[in-house]
Parts: C-alpha cells; sequence; structure tokens
C-alpha cells in the first residue's frame, strides 16, 4: 500500500497544471461572449435613442449627445439623411481601459422617418 502511495504522489498537481488553462481559456471566453452581448444591446438603444432624436427634430449636435450618453465612451455616432429618413449608426469598443483599441466592436443602427 505505501509503494503505490509513493507512484501516484503529485498526480493531483499535473492534473491541475493540465486542466487550469482550460478552465482559465472558458473563462474568458464566457466573460467576453457577456460583454459583447452588453455592448452590442448598449450600441442598438443608442442608436434608437438618436434616430428618435432626429426624427422629432433635434440638431444633430443634441442627436450625438444623447448617441454617445447612451452608448458610452468612445462610441463612434453617425448619422446620415436620405429625404424623409434618418440612419443613426453607433459603434463602440466591447471592452474598455487598455483593450478599447482592440478588434472587438460592437454596431448598432435604427432608422426612422423624419416627422415633417
Amino acid at each position: 500500500m505505501r509503494r503505490r502511495g509513493r507512484a501516484e504522489r503529485g498526480s493531483v498537481t499535473a492534473e491541475l497544471a493540465v486542466g487550469m488553462p482550460v478552465v482559465v481559456l472558458l473563462l474568458v471566453a464566457v466573460l467576453t461572449l457577456a460583454a459583447a452581448s452588453t455592448a452590442q444591446m448598449r450600441a442598438a438603444d443608442a442608436a434608437r435613442a438618436g434616430a428618435r432624436q432626429v426624427a422629432v427634430g433635434e440638431d444633430p449636435a443634441v442627436v450625438r449627445s444623447v448617441a454617445t450618453r447612451v452608448a458610452g465612451q468612445g462610441a463612434d455616432v453617425t448619422v446620415t439623411q436620405d429625404g424623409e429618413w434618418v440612419r443613426v449608426v453607433v459603434t463602440r469598443p466591447v471592452v474598455g481601459g487598455w483593450f478599447a483599441p482592440g478588434p472587438l466592436r460592437a454596431t448598432g443602427e435604427a432608422v426612422a422617418w423624419v416627422e415633417p
């Protein structure tokens, strides 16, 4: 019995060393997916808020201010008007801080009819 215990000594450490990176990678993937879905919802909400503001006749500066406030820091707001229709596109980073300039960006778009 004593020999068998010594032969298996350290096996838990080896299994943990192999399994821990997988667990960490899975956790990072889940957290990134949650951040991406939140950023996507905020971008879509900001685009809708901006389109509503344009539809009731607000200034483009007010529209950008409202959309940026809803979307959060680092959001890019584009407003284009084609006749009676206006299109607001909001793009924002998925994560903030040092990683904000990264490639992950969420985009929301809304189209509204401009009231006369």
